[in-house]
């Protein structure tokens, strides 16, 4: 494991200099998982929150907070993305698995990106559903796969 190249040697917080790297095409996948009762999981797939379309509501707010990552991290760089998705697909009878996905041509990686991008569908589908069900988790959170730059492609393996 390298060394955290956030930090200069006496210790103080830096963005890392991303100046003489290569501009190469880079991916990220990411996903989460939401716990929850049958009854909010049907709710969810059937479209019939009071509050509205539950996914449609996350998908936004995930593409937005991969937007703002860099406001939101410190020391992560503002990118210029050229794609975001999110995926649900339900799991059993009460969780419900979100996938996210960024691209950028860039000199930096996504993975933060497509974290953030869960993170907060996970949290937006809690805060629209926590009037039927407050003993929702999230849980799971984890980058599955990353591509491009010099560090290669990584992708989670069945056992982690």
């Amino acid at each position: 494991m390298g060394q955290l190249t956030h930090f200069d040697d006496s210790g103080a917080s830096r963005m890392v200099d991303v100046s003489d790297k290569e501009v190469s095409r880079r991916r990220a996948v990411a996903r989460g998982v939401i716990l929850m009762s049958p009854a909010t999981l049907i709710m969810i797939v059937d479209r019939t929150a009071s509050k509205g379309d539950v996914r449609e509501v996350a998908r936004l707010a995930g593409i937005m907070a991969a937007k703002k990552t860099s406001e939101l991290i410190p020391l992560c760089h503002p990118l210029p993305l050229t794609s975001v998705t999110l995926d649900f697909q339900s799991e059993g009878d009460n969780a419900l698995r979100i996938e996210a996905c960024c691209i950028v041509d860039g000199k930096t990686g996504v993975e933060m990106e497509a974290l953030t991008a869960v993170s907060v569908a996970c949290l937006t589908v809690y805060d629209m559903c926590k009037g039927v069900d407050r003993g929702m988790r999230i849980t799971e959170i984890r980058l599955e796969e990353k591509s491009g730059g010099r560090s290669g492609h990584f992708v989670r393996s069945c056992a982690e």
